[in-house]
């Protein structure tokens, strides 16, 4: 390759021209190192894999295996199962990692190893749901069941070392150390076997309709798959271990030379990686590009490097600065003039890096701040020795010529580096900013306030205008930063929190205008609204017109920290801001509200890392320079798209009851099933990613529940859950909001027994059967109670039946009694009479015999026996007597049914002790009335009265036991206090006669 040693010639010579100068051609195609320090377990990387999950696998020697999330190394070795810790090659496939060792196969299925012994493996591929092992010593296939077969190819190369093989166009090809190698149909069947081409070939690639050949020390051959005589041979580079395509290009892993690019069209390099530009050890065993286009370099000896193109380009210690801390950056005159650690000034243009003399007071000091006046002169200050003016001026010099006799003047550039300190009249020698404003500089202090000065080093003269400070106005001297505005006021901010203005030398102090005690670090304008950086509590604007009001800028995203040293405004208006961290670009709508935040950090090109104070600037072609800790980072604004694939989500474990499950893989699509007691579950997810491994975050809810807040949290516990259906869901996102697939896992709690709707319905059946069967044995026992109690109650029915019977057979004696009587005493008297009072009591005596043999009778009936009886007594009386009988009934005297011989006693008692007693004409009045259930029955003569009566009655069992054998009848039926006795008095006092009322149960023959 002719043309790169005559361009390696020409940078030689220029730098033996130029002198001093460094290359200022910083790679913003950057390499990243992974060392011992980050946790590799071993320099020398020979494998590198990466799983459906997203993790990068490492293969070293000696170190065994390495798993890396983009921030930890997990490592897995022979304690752990591994068959060795020498791995030379390594293949994942889905849950699934084989692992290629110098004593055979590993095979990773979650954390348990399966070793298979084999000769020491090569590579290993799978082609048609076999395992493909090449090793020193041949090749090796094992199918599914993990039985392994010997490969008969050739005899020439079964015992040989394979080190690579394809499957294009129809065929195989391998890479052997006895050559390049093709044939036809299967692996395990072989046709058409042929040696292509000798030489100890170490890779095969196919690109397009071409087969890319690379050997160990003859180069790379380049050929039609079809026809292996339209070949190219690219000589250079040698000693090869390893080549794939990337992005359409050629990438070539070398022994000594490091990573050599190639274009796939001039087949010439484009680009190399090696000790000159960024590897530590030339020798290369694989490279490989992982699914978010970052390229990973393995080497032996010098670990691992990711390699990534950005819009950042890195300065350093490598790159020709005296040292990595940048205090203080400013552009001036198309150059970039930093402060480099304590080793003075550097100045960094289109020629290179440049080491600026400065003198001798001004060494080994920290430079705080540069700034230029519109001479194009510099100008820095220090941390305790003052400021540094570096310019130049003009100087006419004379010069004689002795054959004319005459002077001629020649204008005379004089550079000049002068230190302005307390030594020589200058007032302060700690300077933390430098500003330029008309014709006068303003130097702002640690702790004195500000000074306005100037220097003219053609008179090499000092000016001391004015220093600003407690008696001016300003009340916190601890400048941190100060800034000019478009109508040349010079603002400042303090340590305190404290924001003023210097405006034709007067000082407006506007003092803690954010309303708290926080240190404003920096300050910017952008048209007419002001910006502040503060320290912890993230930036602040306001475009009031006295900016006595601001508000916090907040969005929907916000910046990795409130820890603010730098702002400053792009050509694109985008805010960039400095933290700790790295630095943020934030996009801003018209009211101020963040749209969207751009982190960048180490892993995206900002090797910087964490920005120093207010360093940072901007120059003619609208490019940022920002000096950090650990270097310059120049930001070119142009777009350079990556092909990365979305957050991809999975469950690393889920535990129940504390306990991990098995086959997670499986309940990705089925629903986990456990008992009662399994309450208690646990998630752990995981995204990976190897750029941002910090910015994920996670949410998550459980069935319908609203989602959790986004957090960097990727394990969840979910005690005391319900019994039943649940679905867990989980998403994550990365550093720019890209969110992942939701991921859901499914389970189910089985509900106990008592809490299952068939055992549930089971006793709710049982509970009716026994509530039916306590109710039957209710119901029975009341039947049989009720049965017993009918049985009783018809016996005392009965017995009071007979009592009835028997009180009215009582009654019939002495009705008849008395009937006799009364006949007897008529006939020495009224013979005439006797007859028909004999008939009629022959009458009477007939259906009283008839109705006493019945338990009732209609009223009808009974109102007819009681007239047939009066009419006796009428006949048998000395003094006759009225009567009358009023039925004042709703029903008909037919329908009532009453006890026989119940009413004829009273009317009996009514006549006898009553009527036929009394000083008067007689009159009896019977009367029927009735209510739904109760017939009444009144008796009212006009007799002696009841009471007079029974006075005057011989005192006798035979004269009261009608009446006494009625009341007995009354109570049996209708209970007690039924019957009423009372006399009428009359008006006089004397007694008209006496009222009987009684009532009796109401009975219809229907």
């Amino acid at each position: 390759m002719k043309f790169k040693i005559t361009y390696n010639l020409l940078l030689f010579f220029f730098g033996i021209f130029f002198g001093n100068i460094h290359s200022s051609n910083a790679q913003n195609k950057q390499l990243q190192s992974l060392t011992l320090e980050d946790g590799l377990p071993q320099s020398q990387v020979y494998a590198i894999a990466q799983d459906h999950k997203g993790y990068l696998w490492l293969g070293t020697q000696g170190g065994g295996l390495a798993r890396f999330d983009g921030e930890i190394f997990t490592v897995y070795n022979e304690s752990k199962g591994l068959a060795s810790n020498y791995i030379n090659a390594i293949h994942s496939q889905n849950d699934t990692l084989y692992i290629g060792t110098k004593r055979g196969l590993s095979i990773k299925i979650k954390q348990k190893f399966i070793n298979i012994e084999i000769p020491e493996i090569v590579k290993i591929n799978i082609f048609d749901h076999q395992v493909i092992v090449l090793t020193t010593k041949g090749v090796y296939a094992i199918d599914k069941n993990l039985s392994v077969k010997k490969v008969n190819l050739n005899p020439q190369i079964d015992n040989t070392q394979i080190n690579d093989y394809i499957y294009f166009d129809k065929r195989f090809w391998l890479a052997t150390q006895n050559g390049l190698w093709k044939f036809e149909g299967q692996i395990a069947s072989p046709k058409h076997v042929e040696k292509v081409e000798n030489g100890d070939f170490k890779t095969t690639v196919g690109f397009v309709n071409k087969i890319i050949a690379s050997t160990f020390n003859d180069g790379t051959f380049v050929f039609d798959s079809r026809d292996f005589d339209d070949q190219i041979l690219i000589k250079e580079p040698l000693r090869i271990n390893s080549a794939t395509i990337i992005n359409n290009q050629l990438w070539l892993g070398t022994q000594h030379d490091g990573v050599s690019v190639m274009d796939t069209n001039s087949w010439s390099e484009i680009l190399s990686l090696n000790t000159s530009n960024g590897l530590l050890v030339p020798d290369v065993k694989q490279i490989f590009k992982d699914k978010q286009s970052n390229i990973w370099i393995a080497t032996s000896g010098g670990g691992l490097y990711k390699y990534f193109q950005n819009n950042f380009k890195h300065f350093n210690t490598e790159t020709g600065l005296n040292g990595n801390r940048v205090y203080a950056v400013h552009h001036s005159n198309k150059a970039i003039w930093i402060s480099n650690s304590e080793a003075g000034l550097i100045k960094i243009d289109k020629f290179g890096v440049h080491d600026i003399d400065i003198p001798q007071a001004f060494s080994q000091v920290k430079i705080k701040t540069i700034a230029s006046d519109k001479s194009g002169n510099i100008w820095a200050g220090s941390e305790g020795r003052g400021v540094l003016f570096k310019g130049e001026f003009t100087k006419d010099s004379i010069v004689i010529d002795t054959l004319k006799k005459s002077k001629l003047k020649f204008p005379k550039t004089i550079e000049i580096s002068k230190v302005l300190s307390t030594d020589n009249g200058f007032p302060f020698d700690w300077i933390r900013k430098l500003q330029v404003s008309n014709d006068a500089m303003y130097a702002a202090t640690y702790s004195s306030g500000i000074v306005k000065f100037n220097y003219n080093p053609k008179s090499d003269s000092l000016q001391v205008y004015k220093t600003f400070g407690t008696l001016d106005g300003i009340d916190d001297l601890y400048i941190m930063d100060m800034i000019k505005d478009s109508k040349n006021r010079l603002w400042y901010v303090t340590k305190k929190g404290h924001l003023g203005y210097v405006f034709k030398d007067k000082v407006t102090h506007l003092g803690q205008v954010l309303k708290q005690h926080v240190q404003i670090n920096s300050i910017v304008f952008k048209n007419e609204t002001l910006y502040l950086g503060t320290a912890g509590k993230g930036v602040w604007w306001s475009n009031d017109d006295n900016f006595e009001s601001f508000k916090k800028l907040e969005g929907a995203k916000k910046g990795a920290s409130d820890n603010i040293y730098q702002l400053i405004f792009d050509d694109q208006g985008y805010l960039w801001v400095g933290t700790e961290r790295g630095v943020d670009k934030l996009e801003l709508d018209k009211d101020n509200i963040i749209k969207d935040a751009f982190f960048f950090g180490r892993n995206d090109g900002f090797l910087g890392v964490e920005t120093c104070l207010n360093a940072v600037d901007k120059d003619d072609n609208g490019h940022l320079w920002f000096g950090a800790l650990y270097g310059l980072t120049e930001y070119q604004p142009t777009e350079i798209t990556r092909d990365t694939e979305k957050p991809k989500l999975f469950l690393e474990d889920v535990k129940v009851e504390f306990e991990s499950i098995d086959s997670l893989q499986y309940y990705s699509t089925n629903v986990l099933k456990l008992n009662p007691e399994q309450q208690q579950m646990s998630f752990t997810f995981k995204t990976v990613d190897l750029d941002h491994p910090n910015g994920i975050e996670y949410r998550y809810k459980l069935n319908t529940n609203e989602w959790s807040p986004w957090s960097k949290n990727n394990t969840q516990d979910l005690p005391e859950l319900n019994y039943g259906a649940h679905d867990f869901v989980v998403q994550s996102r990365n550093h720019r909001w890209v969110t992942s697939e939701p991921l859901k896992f499914s389970f189910f709690i089985e509900s106990p027994l008592f809490k299952k709707p068939w055992f549930q319905w089971l006793l709710i059946a049982a509970a009716i059967l026994l509530l039916t069967f306590i109710v039957y044995q209710y119901i029975k026992r009341l039947k049989r109670k009720n049965s017993e109690d009918k049985k009783r109650l018809e016996l005392e029915n009965h017995l009071l039946t007979l009592e009835q019977k028997a009180l009215r057979l009582q009654m019939n004696p002495h009705f008849i009694f008395n009937v006799l009587n009364g006949i007897k005493a008529m006939a020495p008297t009224k013979p005439e009479k006797m007859n028909e009072t004999v008939n009629s009591f022959a009458t009477l005596l007939r259906e009283t015999l008839v109705n006493s043999r019945k338990d009732s009778i209609s009223l009808d009936q009974e109102i007819k026996t009681i007239r047939h009886y009066i009419e006796v007594e009428r006949l048998m009386a000395e003094q006759p007597f009225e009567y009358k009988i009023n039925v004042n009934t709703n029903l008909d005297a037919e329908e009532i049914l009453i006890p026989p011989m119940l009413i004829q006693p009273f009317v009996e008692n009514a006549i006898r002790h009553g009527i036929l007693k009394g000083p008067r004409a007689g009159k009896l009045i019977l009367e029927f009335t009735n209510t739904d259930d109760i017939l009444k029955v009144t008796i009212i003569d006009n007799g002696v009265g009841i009471f007079s009566s029974q006075q005057q009655k011989p005192k006798t069992d035979h004269q009261s036991m009608a009446l006494t054998v009625t009341k007995e009848r009354l109570e049996s039926i209708s209970g007690a206090n039924a019957l009423e006795i009372s006399e009428i008095q009359l008006e006089d006092g004397s007694i008209g006669g006496t009222t009987i009322v009684f009532n009796i149960p109401l009975e219809t023959d229907y």
